[in-house]
């Protein structure tokens, strides 16, 4: 914050940017952003990206699009999903806090003094592991995460900076992994979110696998080569669907070319197609079809219609796609806004958010919301919500349950977050187990569960017995092996970030 505003710090190579890309090098050592993303093309195997899409979840939730990804994907302890490059394996905290590193490097470097503290975004349909496994992540770089925001919920701070006024705004974030949607109130210095969806796995990326798809195929038709066995080449396609989806947001139509993209009865074909915007609407529209029904959800769960919004911010590069601005118009009625940078409004709140936790913001209050419903586990297998989702946080709720037979000394109490009501069918965030309770005829026993949710989102639960006072903690953890006790050693092990 300068002067009261939110600024964007450069990194070490005077960028505004830095992708969330990871390289590993033979070597042992990391690159970080955009000298990363070059080996993405050149070697894809050890390149990472799309990091935010595995990190706090089990290989069984990922298997999908761990097929797609260029690098290898493997079940890690507690069925957790890491990365393997070269024989190693990297938890997606361990990657994610490359990147971390990274950028408080940057922060330093600029600011000329230690970074120790820093706000952190992440997706808003982010659960409680996901959420503590970013927390993991600051860690291992060394930073202390004073405050976990949700990226829509940042997007629209630097806009609601100066409003006097209150308005309704939608925040349409969809970046090159994920895709999030938030409703919010905002004006006269509070920020409340009232409802929040998304897809996450849904973002920019997808669309880039579409238009390579795509370019291949019609290779294909045309010279009757597959280019899928030339991995050279496949890489080519795929750098070439990127720049083509660029080039499409300031233009109608591109040419694709690719010159001696394979070597074929002992003569080079080269590639050259004519790529329009209809052909991308096309041969995307599955994608864009995804988007509706966050923004749908969203708005139902905020119960206000479309009439209630003052307007519609779009976040996230990917955003300058053509045909998004139509996704926009069919779920709320109206064109988006892009008052505040694409590219760097999520950042931006970050910042702001950072000078209210450090006292520099005084005229702003956030008031974000649980993602997903939170409950337990009952005796018949079904799910007893505590807390809804899109309730307002930080909150505590507090429910009284009984014993189920004749004098019963222990309970355990299994935490459960979605919004199915099997409880199989819910994300498990773990279990406790409150023994010791006075024994008493069935149904006597008052255990009183709590739930408290702090402003990052993070959970502890509470099981009490009434007649003894005697209780037992759960807070919701990642069962991912990085302990205090090993987190300096996961530091010494942590590969050199090489700049360039």
């Amino acid at each position: 914050m300068q002067g009261g505003e939110p600024v964007i710090i450069p990194n070490a190579f005077g960028g505004r940017l830095t992708p969330s890309v990871v390289h590993l090098t033979a070597s042992g050592d990391a690159i970080v952003g955009e000298h990363a993303l070059r080996h993405r093309f050149i070697d894809p195997a050890s390149t990472i990206t799309g990091i935010k899409r595995l990190i706090g979840r089990r290989y069984n939730e990922v298997m999908d699009i761990a097929r797609t990804l260029p690098y290898e994907v493997d079940i890690g302890d507690d069925n957790l999903a890491v990365v393997n490059v070269r024989a190693q394996t990297y938890t997606p905290q361990v990657i994610s806090a490359l990147i971390l590193a990274s950028l408080k490097a940057d922060a330093e470097a600029y600011l000329e003094e230690r970074v120790t503290r820093a706000v952190i975004t992440v997706p808003a349909y982010f659960n409680e592991i996901q959420r503590q496994a970013t927390m993991e992540a600051a860690r291992i770089a060394d930073l202390e995460a004073m405050r976990l925001i949700n990226e829509p919920t940042a997007a629209c701070m630097p806009y609601g900076l100066d409003k006097e006024k209150d308005e309704t705004v939608a925040v349409f974030d969809l970046g090159g992994g994920t895709f999030d949607i938030s409703i919010l109130e905002v004006g006269q210095g509070v920020e409340e979110v009232k409802a929040v969806a998304g897809d996450g796995f849904l973002g920019g990326d997808d669309f880039d696998e579409r238009i390579a798809e795509w370019i291949a195929e019609e290779f294909l038709v045309t010279h009757g080569v597959d280019v899928s066995t030339d991995a050279a080449a496949v890489q080519r396609v795929r750098v070439a669907a990127v720049e083509a989806k660029h080039e499409l947001s300031q233009r109608e139509e591109v040419m694709i070319s690719i010159p001696f993209l394979v070597h074929h009865d002992h003569a080079g074909i080269d590639l050259h197609l004519t790529f329009s915007r209809a052909e991308f609407r096309d041969i995307c529209e599955e994608l864009f079809e995804r988007m509706a029904a966050p923004c749908a959800q969203a708005l139902a769960d905020s119960g206000l219609s479309t009439n209630y919004l003052a307007r519609v911010l779009a976040v996230g590069g990917a955003t300058r796609m053509p045909g998004i601005d139509a996704v926009i118009a069919r779920a709320f009625g109206r064109t988006p806004s892009r008052s505040v940078n694409p590219d760097e409004a999520v950042a931006l709140g970050a910042a702001v958010q950072a000078g209210i936790v450090d006292g520099a913001v005084k005229e702003m209050l956030l008031l974000d919301v649980v993602s997903a419903s939170l409950g337990v586990e009952t005796s018949d297998g079904t799910t007893v919500t505590l807390l809804s989702r899109n309730t307002t946080i930080p909150t505590r709720k507090a429910e009284l349950f009984s014993t189920m037979t004749e004098n019963q000394t222990s309970i355990e109490v299994h935490v459960l977050q979605g919004e199915g009501r099997r409880a199989e069918s819910n994300r498990s965030l773990g279990r406790l187990v409150l023994d010791g309770i006075a024994p008493a005829s069935r149904g006597r026993s008052q255990i009183e569960i709590t739930f408290d949710i702090d402003a990052n989102g993070i959970l502890n639960a509470t099981a009490k017995d009434l007649a003894t006072n005697r209780e037992k903690r759960l807070t919701v953890l990642p069962d991912t092996g990085v302990s205090a006790a090993s987190l300096a050693q996961f530091r010494r092990n942590l590969p050199s970030i090489r700049r360039g």
